[in-house]
């Protein structure tokens, strides 16, 4: 069966994961399925455009989200693809099928206001070592807007106390310097001591649990997320939240798109132009509330 050679040849010489390959299979048996209660009995070489276009009127009908779809007509094109490359059909039926339009999800962010009330909160966080690396580590993703695994890559030889700057090494080992404010850095500085005298000089790890061993991207997550979660609007609660925070609040404030794409670590600019929408929802809110023939009808 054409199925059941594609998943092997997705698995042996695509090196895709099994979960991808469940993700493939379910979308073709979809498919087959689909073809069978409808038209036939499922033959590539029987298959035309209109059968597929005729599927995916069905399922956008059937309040399948766009990106679902997408998929799936990613897997039809390819699977097709496979048939036509093995000589089992002469034209791809799926070539000319356009993916449908998805709007885009504009990244959460948290506001510097809410960051501060949750900072301030004295009842927040534990009056120990854990308590005040805990709300140091919010204030340092939100102040520099590194990765969970750059920041939990962190060593004390990556600080440059003479500049008060410290080293990142982000995606595919490429590294950038990111400059931090006097309070930030004074705020750095204290945890450190407070981090030797809880552990002594065990680690050279900038973040650790209380028994010295490094703390971990996902044990951050947890912690990011618990506090985030007193922001009842927000429904992303993550360390990349807070990334997001610091792109836009850069951009809010007038950083230049290029300088905020270098201290991201982004590869492309195009990474970065996201938050300019962002900026700009923020713009046509606070006009919106503001603005008194914004609330006009009429001219």
């Amino acid at each position: 069966m054409w199925k059941d050679r594609f998943i092997e040849y997705l698995r042996n010489e695509k090196n895709y994961s099994s979960h991808t390959e469940i993700s493939y299979l379910s979308d073709i048996v979809q498919f087959e399925k689909y073809v069978e209660q409808n038209f036939f009995e499922f033959d590539p070489i029987k298959i035309d455009t209109d059968i597929i276009r005729n599927w995916i009127y069905d399922l956008n009908n059937s309040q399948i989200k766009p990106r679902s779809i997408n998929r799936k007509i990613s897997t039809i094109r390819s699977f097709f693809n496979f048939i036509l490359k093995k000589g089992g059909i002469e034209k791809n039926p799926a070539i000319s099928i356009n993916n449908l339009k998805t709007s885009k999800n504009l990244p959460q962010f948290v506001s510097h206001n809410d960051l501060k009330e949750i900072l301030d909160d004295e009842l927040e966080f534990t009056d120990d070592f854990e308590g005040r690396r805990d709300r140091f580590l919010i204030e340092l993703f939100y102040n520099t807007g590194a990765r969970r695994a750059e920041l939990a890559g962190l060593t004390d030889l990556d600080i440059n106390h003479t500049k008060k700057e410290i080293l990142i090494t982000g995606k595919g080992n490429k590294q950038r310097i990111i400059p931090l404010s006097d309070n930030v850095y004074q705020k750095l500085v204290k945890y450190i001591e407070e981090r030797d005298m809880e552990i002594g000089n065990k680690t050279s790890r900038l973040f650790v649990r209380k028994d010295g061993r490094p703390l971990n991207p996902s044990h951050m997550y947890i912690i990011i997320n618990k506090h985030l979660d007193r922001i009842p609007t927000l429904s992303q609660k993550s360390p990349h939240t807070l990334r997001h925070s610091f792109a836009t609040e850069m951009l809010n404030n007038g950083a230049d798109i290029t300088a905020v794409k270098e201290l991201l670590g982004h590869a492309s600019l195009s990474s970065t132009e996201i938050y300019t929408h962002v900026t700009f929802e923020e713009l046509k809110k606070a006009y919106n509330n503001a603005h008194p023939r914004a609330k006009t009808k009429g001219g």
